[in-house]
């Protein structure tokens, strides 16, 4: 038996760099849409003695012959959390691994890229506006992703951590000349075309009132137990798109609360990125925001390091 090419968090970063993430993630949903590609929910373990826990995502890719799962951890410690990942590809006709990658780096592209997916096929065309909210290396990712999808001439960043911090003003600076600074996460969604919200919060992040006919917010998610950026009760304003679905509203924090306590249904979503692949939803009005929320899936987990894999693998 061959074992598995094993990649650490290093060398993951390097090849990532070098991998077009977003059209990885095109040809992935495109086959999800197609039914050559199968996703099951994630699952989220508990630890005992409330020691933390672990989400499983799990996929399938038929056309490239390979499934796998990625592992995450919230381990509970006396100071901050631990949180890793790991994801394991392997052959559907071999049933050998073929790739072991330490994956937080990857998850943390992935999830740009698939944020950059949806802001391509739902933001409109003329965007120029984009406000980001957090300034950890989620949302660097995020800003690297969108950068090329549209001509943004103002990028308003806002996070508490970048009060007074002239070092990390100048990382974002480096990014992007056109980069501002706002007071607060209102200020910075005021009339933008796009905002990415790119934390780890539990709890809303932005008073989503604030949102223009028209615009995009897009969410992601966290380990942290119901996590959602927004209001629940807003997605009963908005025309709601979503990574996949037929397990998100299950999965994501917000459409949990806001079925549960405002009487928002499931079936009002408007589109996922399976058939916003394929054609098969329709496209945004303009006279309601909009809300894109992805959780994450294994599929995406499994596109990326297939892509990986590609370049890692010794030529036969």
């Amino acid at each position: 038996m061959t074992s598995p090419i094993v990649v650490n968090a290093d060398q993951a970063q390097q090849y990532l760099d070098r991998i077009d993430l977003q059209q990885e993630l095109r040809g992935m949903f495109e086959e999800l849409g197609h039914g050559q590609a199968v996703q099951p929910a994630q699952t989220l373990t508990l630890f005992p003695d409330d020691r933390g826990d672990f989400i499983t995502y799990l996929g399938a890719q038929g056309q490239a012959g390979v499934f796998g799962a990625k592992l995450s951890p919230y381990i509970v410690t006396s100071d901050k959390p631990v949180i890793t990942a790991w994801t394991i590809l392997i052959s559907m006709e071999t049933g050998q691994p073929l790739l072991l990658c330490d994956a937080g780096q990857l998850t943390t592209e992935r999830t740009a890229g698939t944020t950059a997916l949806a802001v391509d096929y739902l933001a409109r065309p003329d965007s120029r506006t984009l406000a980001i909210i957090g300034s950890g290396g989620v949302a660097k990712a995020h800003l690297r992703r969108v950068s090329g999808l549209r001509d943004w001439d103002r990028v308003r960043v806002y996070s508490r951590s970048l009060t007074g911090d002239r070092e990390r003003q100048d990382e974002w600076k480096a990014l992007t000349s056109n980069v501002e600074f706002s007071d607060d996460a209102e200020a910075a969604a005021e009339d933008a075309d796009v905002v990415m919200l790119c934390t780890s919060s539990g709890t809303p992040v932005i008073d989503a009132s604030v949102i223009r006919d028209g615009a995009l917010v897009t969410s992601i998610s966290t380990n942290v137990a119901g996590a959602h950026e927004v209001d629940p009760a807003w997605l009963s304003n908005a025309q709601v798109y979503c990574d996949y679905r037929k397990t998100t509203p299950d999965s994501a924090g917000e459409m949990v609360l806001a079925r549960q306590d405002h009487g928002w249904n499931p079936a009002t979503i408007r589109g996922d990125l399976p058939e916003l692949a394929t054609g098969n939803c329709p496209m945004p009005e303009r006279d309601r925001p909009l809300f894109f929320r992805s959780i994450g899936l294994g599929l995406e987990d499994i596109a990326a390091a297939q892509a990986l894999l590609r370049l890692v693998r010794p030529a036969s």
